[in-house]
């Protein structure tokens, strides 16, 4: 056993704080802890040492918020809020607006059915946590998912989803089964006229065996009808979203990611999530499930044929100097990634004729990057913009192709939405975010995470706190009985 550092963890029984050592062992990264009143407890961390050292050298730790919302008192996880110890900005903002849905999914988190109570924010709430998440310094969020539960059961989301847009969110998008987007082209078309920019969909794989175990029915079906809806409605972003669970649906990352380059109209991304494991599961039912990101890359390698390799892909803060150049270059300040390297890694596609080829080979990463650094470094020693721009022409050396030069040409020098929504419409994303579960949970992650929910009693919590540990107490909070909650129903019709 090779220990790599120490971390402290939660129990998964009791959530009391624990220390918590992640070691390496046999190629394998893990994390073990022990609780006194309910033992030890160990599990994988990352599954392949050398991508573990890999992605470490792209850690950038992140200034923080300046305007915390909540203040230390017992310290992570029980401050967040977001608290003063939170090293990461908002890169995604999101509001459950409901917690009912028109499925009963078997590995759900959130489910009215499951938990006895409806959980749904009003819209002066909404509106107020809104206007919270825009309030944040020093940069304000400007992506929002609606989510839940399931979010198109309100027949009220257009407008909070116009709400969003009027208080000045760039990308508002709805976090969906799929359902309701494939009843009707013209709730689609509702979706995106109220500026709706974006569909994350739910997509377990391209055959009906996951939907079967992971949703409990044949919904292969309905997400090809919903993804031919919001074509026709003039859709121009769809997310899929496949829960990766092992033996379940592992044997498809590449079958899926050649589906999406086939719709690639309509298709931006593919956001691959290694299932977070909620609840009490004994340990050998978790090692059967259990799937880490390295080892969905390395399946993705076999199963597109190399086309895409495990060495494509890179951790979500590589493309922090991007975000400082472009400040810099245009004088203000915008959203930095520097969420924690072993959250996530990504990569791009460049799409031809259905064909795909990823954009690491027509850009050496690490040089670009090296030269993004170069220009906000300038820029911090007071260059004059002239400099920052030669700076900006050397660096697009490193990109090899001329369309892609042009379009990062395109977004470095605007800047804007726009640009970068341009740069977006050429190529496919190809993620992996794994959620942590209390099992895994390192709160070294947790400081750096940037997903974010936004609660009613005006607290920012971060995404693998609030579904590990706060969801509970924070829906039962502002929640009423089922119930209730139909007599209510009842009484307005």
């Amino acid at each position: 056993m090779h220990i790599l550092k120490m971390t402290r963890s939660i129990c998964p029984e009791c959530f009391k704080v624990l220390d918590a050592t992640i070691y390496e062992e046999n190629g394998k990264v893990y994390i073990k802890k022990n609780c006194v009143e309910h033992g030890p407890f160990q599990d994988i961390y990352w599954s392949d040492i050398k991508e573990y050292q890999r992605v470490k050298k792209y850690a950038i730790e992140g200034e923080g918020i300046k305007n915390p919302h909540t203040k230390i008192n017992t310290g992570h996880p029980f401050d967040c809020g977001l608290c003063p110890n939170h090293k990461t900005q908002k890169n995604l903002a999101i509001i459950d607006v409901t917690n009912r849905c028109n499925l009963k999914c078997p590995i759900c988190f959130a489910n009215a059915t499951a938990a006895g109570y409806v959980y749904e924010p009003t819209k002066k709430q909404i509106e107020e946590m809104i206007r919270n998440l825009r309030s944040m310094e020093p940069v304000p969020a400007v992506a929002l998912q609606f989510s839940g539960g399931e979010p198109t059961v309100r027949e009220d989301l257009p407008e909070l989803i116009k709400m969003a847009v009027n208080a000045g969110f760039d990308h508002v998008e709805v976090n969906s089964n799929g359902l309701k987007f494939a009843e009707s082209v013209d709730y689609c078309r509702k979706i995106i006229e109220a500026g709706g920019k974006t569909i994350y969909l739910q997509f377990d794989g391209v055959t009906p065996e996951p939907y079967l175990i992971n949703r409990g029915s044949n919904l292969l079906q309905t997400k090809f009808k919903a993804i031919e809806n919001c074509r026709e409605a003039g859709v121009e972003s769809i997310v899929l979203v496949p829960t990766v669970v092992r033996g379940v649906n592992d044997d498809q990352l590449g079958s899926i990611i050649k589906y999406a380059a086939k719709n690639f109209d309509v298709i931006r991304c593919v956001n691959f999530q290694p299932v977070s494991i909620t609840g009490r599961i004994n340990n050998e039912k978790r090692k059967e499930m259990r799937i880490t990101v390295p080892d969905c890359t390395k399946l993705i390698e076999e199963q597109t044929e190399g086309q895409i390799k495990a060495s494509d892909f890179y951790p979500i803060p590589v493309v922090v100097p991007v975000s400082r150049a472009v400040g810099a270059l245009k004088g203000t300040k915008y959203v930095e990634f520097t969420v924690h390297e072993h959250c996530g890694m990504a990569t791009f596609l460049i799409i031809e004729n259905g064909n795909f080829v990823p954009i690491t080979h027509y850009i050496d990463v690490d040089k670009f990057m090296k030269s993004m650094n170069n220009i906000y470094e300038t820029a911090l020693k007071g260059s004059k913009r002239k400099s920052q721009l030669q700076l900006l022409s050397t660096s697009l050396r490193h990109a090899r192709r001329g369309i892609l030069r042009q379009l990062l040409k395109h977004v470095l020098k605007e800047g804007s939405y726009d640009a970068l929504g341009d740069l977006m419409k050429k190529v496919l994303m190809i993620g992996l975010m794994h959620f942590q579960d209390s099992y895994n949970f390192d709160l070294e992650r947790l400081e750096r995470c940037g997903v974010h929910y936004a609660v009613p009693d005006g607290r920012i919590i971060p995404f693998c706190a609030m579904n590990t540990i706060y969801r509970p107490q924070v829906e039962k909070e502002f929640s009423i009985p089922i119930a209730e909650w139909r007599a209510r129903r009842i009484v307005k019709s």
